[in-house]
C-alpha cells in the first residue's frame, strides 16, 4: 500500500470508496433509500484535488495497484471555537478492507500533514451512533470534547459528535 496526495484523476476512485463506505457505515443510521441512491459520479464532481493551497482541504489516498483503498481529507478547522486547529474532515476506507490497517495509516498521514502545516491540535466530527468509527478514533487518541450538533452533509441532516486530540510529530 502506498500513501500519496490525491490528484484530479483520483476523483472517481475516491468517490466510489466514499459512497460504499457511507452505504455500509451508515446503514441503520440514515434512511436506506437515501443511501442506496448515492452515486459516485455525483460525488466525484465535488472534489478539487488540484489545489495546493494549504488553507483548502487536502486529501491523501491509500493506493494499491492503482486502486484507491481509502482516503483522508484535512483542512484548517472550520468551527469558530476551534480557530488555530486542524480538522480531519473525512476518513473513509473501502469497507472490505476495514480492520486491515488502511485507516490507521491514513489517520497517521492526516495527522502528520496537519502537524506539518503548524497545527498542534485537531478536531473531527463523527456521526452519532457510528460505534465503529467512535471506537477507531478513541483507539487513535481522539476524545469527545462535549460538542454535538446537527449538520447537513450530502443533503441529509445528521447528529454529530466532535472529537479532538493533540497532534505530535
Amino acid at each position: 500500500m502506498n500513501l500519496r496526495p490525491a490528484v484530479p484523476g483520483d476523483a472517481m476512485g475516491v468517490a466510489r470508496v466514499h459512497v460504499r463506505a457511507w452505504q455500509v457505515a451508515y446503514h441503520g443510521l440514515m434512511h436506506a433509500d437515501y443511501l442506496a441512491a448515492l452515486r459516485p459520479e455525483e460525488r466525484a464532481r465535488r472534489y478539487n484535488f488540484a489545489s495546493a493551497d494549504p488553507t483548502q482541504p487536502q486529501t491523501v489516498v491509500a493506493v494499491e495497484a492503482d486502486a484507491i483503498l481509502g482516503f483522508a481529507t484535512t483542512a484548517p478547522a472550520r468551527d469558530a471555537d476551534a480557530a488555530g486547529q486542524g480538522e480531519l474532515c473525512a476518513l473513509y476506507v473501502e469497507p472490505g478492507l476495514w480492520g486491515r490497517g488502511v485507516g490507521r495509516a491514513l489517520a497517521s498521514a492526516a495527522g502528520s500533514n496537519l502537524y506539518g502545516l503548524g497545527f498542534r491540535q485537531a478536531m473531527l466530527w463523527v456521526v452519532a451512533g457510528n460505534a465503529r468509527a467512535q471506537q477507531f478514533y478513541r483507539a487513535d487518541g481522539w476524545t469527545p470534547d462535549g460538542q454535538r450538533r446537527a449538520q447537513q452533509i450530502w443533503n441529509v441532516t445528521v447528529d454529530t459528535v466532535r472529537y479532538s486530540r493533540a497532534l505530535i510529530s
